[in-house]
């Protein structure tokens, strides 16, 4: 998820280093959900996603003994979140994972950031959509639309409907984006992500088994390593060093993670399921990118730097 933007010029060699740490922990995500959703149903891969990394993050808060709030105004931000920053994007993009590659799923998901400065500009007085911005916003829908195939937008197929089901679920991340903004100022990340992570699991938990019953409890290896990659490493521990990027450099350095994930994510989509995809969606990865370039700013400002 993409936050608020600040600006940060110079990024610190520790914050690179914690930023290809979390780009090869996120990319590698897409391939450990997708290899669980060989054995299990999409919400259950969320539940099993959101529960133990609930727990985990519990864990740390006891063990760092930090201060948990028991305003219910607070429980009820948390619910918020829980639903539009886990339950609704985690089980959107399990089901688009489903019928469309891994590689292409992490492209669709850089979507978050435009998003983000659009719900922003509309929400936030201080976050105004700067010509820049605008057009940044506008090359990265078309890299969007380019990725998923112009074709695709008028043939609502199943494999277009999982595309929709990818970019309906980077919405949500972004309107949480800006719930958490307005509700959660001033709690510590840890205590966020734990109640976040509850609230979504305790909402989790009676969907799936309305609509795809008992989950299964008696799974392979394979799956079980899977799930504890993504919920434990990919979740839990994610959370922990995306907060400390967002400490170290503000969250505007946070859309280079958006364009450091899908190289990952092709790489091991192709290398383990032995996927590949078009050369439109490469090219809508390089639209994208140019995009949230645009909106970042940073390499606008270097070269004027250089000119003076």
């Amino acid at each position: 998820m993409i936050g608020h933007m600040t600006q940060a010029t110079d990024i610190p060699p520790r914050a690179w280093s914690l930023l290809v740490a979390l780009a090869l922990i996120w990319g590698a995500s897409f391939l450990a959900i997708r290899t669980a959703l060989d054995e299990i149903a999409p919400l259950a891969s969320v539940l099993y996603r959101t529960g133990p990394a609930a727990l985990a993050l519990w864990l740390w808060v006891a063990v760092r003994r930090l201060p948990v709030t028991r305003d219910p105004r607070l429980w009820v931000a948390f619910l918020g979140m829980g639903i539009l920053n886990n339950a609704i994007p985690f089980s959107l993009m399990a089901w688009g994972q489903l019928h469309i590659p891994t590689g292409l799923t992490s492209i669709l998901n850089a979507a978050t950031a435009i998003w983000g400065v659009l719900v922003a500009a509309l929400v936030f007085s201080d976050e105004r959509l700067s010509p820049r911005k605008a057009a940044g916003t506008l090359i990265g829908f078309a890299g969007v639309a380019t990725a998923i195939g112009w074709r695709a937008l008028v043939a609502l197929d199943v494999t277009s409907l999982a595309q929709l089901a990818v970019l309906g679920g980077t919405l949500s991340y972004a309107v949480a984006g800006a719930w958490g903004r307005r509700f959660l100022r001033g709690l510590t990340p840890e205590v966020a992500a734990a109640g976040m992570l509850t609230a979504a699991t305790l909402v989790m938990l009676p969907v799936t088994l309305a609509v795809e019953g008992m989950p299964p409890a008696h799974l392979g290896l394979r799956t079980l390593a899977a799930i504890g990659y993504y919920a434990l490493v990919a979740t839990s521990c994610a959370y922990l060093l995306y907060y400390r990027i967002l400490a170290l450099t503000g969250s505007g350095t946070l859309l280079l993670v958006t364009l450091m994930i899908p190289p990952v994510a092709i790489t091991l989509g192709a290398l383990v399921r032995g996927e590949t995809l078009s050369s439109s969606a490469f090219g809508g990865f390089a639209l994208l990118a140019l995009g949230l370039a645009l909106i970042d700013g940073r390499l606008l400002r270097r070269r004027d730097a250089r000119s003076v």
